[in-house]
This record gives C-alpha cells, structure tokens and sequence, in this order.
C-alpha cells in the first residue's frame, strides 16, 4: 500500500527554531536606522516591537527554544503531514518523486500562523493587547487575527486595497475573529493621507500597507505593537519549524530532497521550508537546490538590485540590504497578493548573493494551470501563492522526466485557495493577464531607492 501522507508523531516535533544567521557563508549586512544611517539597536526596535522579538531578530544562537504556551497552540495542527504526489507523477510520467509540506491544514489556512502565534504570545507576555499589522492576500491578516482572539488582544489589519476588492470573504473571516480591517491605502493614518493625494486610485501596496500599520504603532505611546507576517529574521525563523519536521518525516522513510522549492514575497514561507535543510548544505556539503519562486510581474530576486532600501512606501521602517524594487514600486494587480512585495528578507537576499539559493520568476497563467493539474491529481485547490511553487514543481520534474533522472523534490504547499475561487474562476474565463513588466516600469521604481552605503 502506498504511503501518501507521511505523519510524524507529536511527542517528536522539533522543539525549537531554527536560527540561519550565525552560520550565512558571510557575515549580515547590518539593518540600518532610517535616520541615522546606522546600525539599530534594541531601544531603536522597541516603539514597535516586543523585546522578547527584539532579541530573537538579533540573536546569535543557532537555536531557539518555542516556549510551552507557543506549543500547545501549535499542537492544535501540528505536526502538519508530508505527503508523496504519487498521482502528480504518474500524471506527469516523471521518474523523480515529489513531495509536498500541507501547511494549508492550519486553522488560517497556511502557514502564516505559525509566527503570528509566536509574535502574539510574545507581545502578550509584555502586556500588550493591541496589534498593527499589514496584508497582502489575506492570510497573514486571518493568521494574526486569530492569533490575536486566542490571547484576547485588539487587531488591526491594513490590506492592500486591491486584494481588499478582490477578496471579501478573507476580510469576513478576519473580522469573525474580532479583527479590524481597512483597505489600504487609507484616510485614517497621515502616510495613507498622503499616499491618497499623490497617487489618486492606486490599488496599493504591501509598502503602503505597512507605512499605514507602523504609524499605528509609533503615534500610539507603547499602547499598541507592530506585528509583521514575513521579511524579518525572527518571522522567518519561526517559520523552520515547517522545515525541521519536513527533515524529520523525510528521514523516516529514507529519503533526503535533491531540490526544495517555495514561493517567494517576502521570504518567510521559503525560508521555513528551505533554512533547515539550507544549514545541511553549508555544514555538510550537500549539493541540494533551492528555488525561490516568485511572480513576474513583481521580480523582486530576479531583476531587482541588491541595496539598502526601506521596507515600506512611507520611509519609516529600518533600511535592509535587500533584493529590491524600490519602496515605491507598486505592482500589478495579479491574483498572488502575497508575493507582490517590492522588497525580500535580508536573510534570503544574503544567501541569493552568495550563491547558496536561486530564484525564479514565472507568470501567473503557467502557475494557475499548475495548480489546476495539481488539484485534479491531489485534490487540493492550492493558494495562487503556492501554485508558484507549483508550477515549478512540476517544471522541474518535466526535466527529470526528459534528462531520464530521479531527483527527489520538496516543496511547501503554503496555503489552500478555498477564499481564491474568484481568481480560479478569471482563470478559467481567460481573463488573467501575464505582465511583463518593462525596464521603464522598473527603473521609475529603482529610483526611489535610496544611496546608501554600508557603515565600515
């Protein structure tokens, strides 16, 4: 009998994250305050952030222990299963076994909850019980919101205005779980004021949407925090645990990946499938491959350059040394809200630049036919995000196929589409449109990058 999903026994999940910063081949570029221009500090992070996250951002162990309360909720779904696509390869007569990480079984749908339980614990043991955030698609809102409910804290949510229109129902079920939902940019901050009066009609951005949630948090006296879903390292670290179980479930059965791919905004999700098995190729020497896919029409990793830039529109964030679009990029408006940030995780970016990981940009049209082939075979109707991983799922097992080789190949299933049925159904009327997006359209947004240059 085949073994589809591969289960991992409770009592053996990983107990802590995995931490990439002290073993990156080089030394971080350090995170610069927007002001000065140098290096933050703590007290810098502490308008917005909590110290027990302020410390794990900069924190030189490897490893970090998830305290007991974080793992108990975790317990509600984790272990998440692994599962064998064996009907994906039958259908696509591939020699090379595909495996997949089902993160859409958490409570939010994806993997987002696993940081916002750990940044919503952290911020309550601090006696917090107010959050700002930001989200693109969706699923980092839901994700926070309800994270926000389990520990009876406040939630506010920033979407990007164009998912806002394009999504109703994920601002539905924020709002079921006591959230508050606005469509960003918006008349309620003086950085959303401001991005109204100069850009009439934008459909907005992740930057925007972010400069609007850090505003809430800085003019508000410590009453509220600022609570991110990707980008920073300790948001990416929590995201491991997908990782290290997928380390572990693979080993029992006998096997090890050759190429781990994950979809690609701002980094987390890539980095909680990839970082774990990352470590083995730097400390080991393994040769795997690691693809971080992101959306052509917002080519981040692929045609950004590497600088210091500023992590939203508004210029308040810390500036990180970055693959990036420039903070006043806005993308079109593709279906895959989650991946159309101008920006990337400093953690990603580095090991991009030094070689340890690709990237990938693909349209949206290959990736929803991807996801299409992918829930007739597994029956799962993926998010328009992981149907980037997807897609190159498949590509890459078409070369095995072709080339005659058995690789093995992993990749993160990052959510469920169950609220994107919308942008299935343009799909299939054949009214998505693949954006390419001329170097005029990047330059204008290149130019917004600051000249910035690394403290000796």
């Amino acid at each position: 009998m085949r073994e589809y999903a591969i289960l991992l026994d409770a009592k053996k999940m990983p107990d802590a994250w995995y931490n990439i910063l002290p073993d990156m081949p080089s030394p971080s570029a350090p995170v610069l305050h927007p002001a000065t221009q140098q290096p933050v500090s703590p007290e810098d992070l502490a308008a917005i952030f909590p110290m027990g996250l302020i410390e794990q951002e900069m924190s030189p162990n490897p490893e970090i222990s998830i305290p007991g309360e974080v793992m108990d909720r975790y317990l509600m779904y984790r272990p998440t299963p692994l599962r064998r696509a064996y009907r994906l390869e039958e259908e696509l007569k591939t020699p090379a076994k595909i495996y997949y990480k089902n993160e859409s079984v958490t409570p939010s749908g994806s993997h987002k909850i696993n940081t916002s339980i750990a940044q919503a614990y952290y911020n309550m043991v601090e006696g917090v019980h107010s959050l700002s955030t930001e989200t693109g698609a969706g699923q980092w809102g839901t994700a926070l919101s309800i994270a926000c409910s389990m520990y009876n804290m406040q939630c506010k949510v920033y979407m990007v205005r164009v998912s806002f229109e394009q999504k109703p129902y994920r601002k539905g079920f924020m709002e079921a779980f006591g959230a508050t939902v606005i469509a960003s940019p918006s008349d309620t901050t003086e950085v959303g004021r401001k991005i109204r009066e100069d850009n009439p009609g934008t459909t907005g951005s992740l930057g925007m949407a972010i400069s609007e949630a850090v505003e809430v948090a800085v003019t508000s006296g410590g009453k509220i925090k600022y609570s991110l879903g990707s980008v920073l390292n300790h948001v990416c670290m929590h995201q491991t645990i997908i990782g290290e179980e997928a380390k572990l479930q693979m080993d029992s059965v006998g096997d090890y990946p050759d190429i781990v791919i994950g979809c690609c905004g701002g980094g987390s999700n890539f980095a909680g499938i990839s970082f774990p098995f990352v470590k083995d190729k730097l400390k080991k020497g393994l040769k795997t491959e690691f693809i971080a896919v992101e959306p052509a029409a917002c080519p981040t990793l692929t045609r950004g350059p590497y600088a210091y830039d500023f992590g939203d529109t508004g210029k308040l964030t810390p500036l990180m040394k970055q693959y990036t679009l420039g903070h006043n990029f806005v993308p079109p408006g593709i279906h895959a809200g989650g991946l159309r940030y101008h920006g990337v995780a400093q953690t990603v970016a580095h090991l991009k630049k030094d070689g340890v990981i690709d990237a990938r940009a693909l349209y949206q049209n290959p990736c929803f036919k991807a996801s299409l082939l992918f829930a007739k075979c597994e029956g799962i109707l993926p998010a328009p995000e992981s149907g980037h991983a997807i897609c190159a799922a498949v590509d890459e097992a078409v070369r095995c196929r072709e080339a005659g080789e058995s690789k093995t190949i992993l990749f993160n299933l990052s959510g469920h589409g169950h609220f994107d049925v919308a942008a299935y159904d343009a799909y299939l009327r054949g009214d998505l449109q693949d954006y390419d997006l001329d170097e005029e359209i990047l330059e204008k947004g290149r130019q917004s990058i600051p000249d910035v240059k690394e403290p000796a």
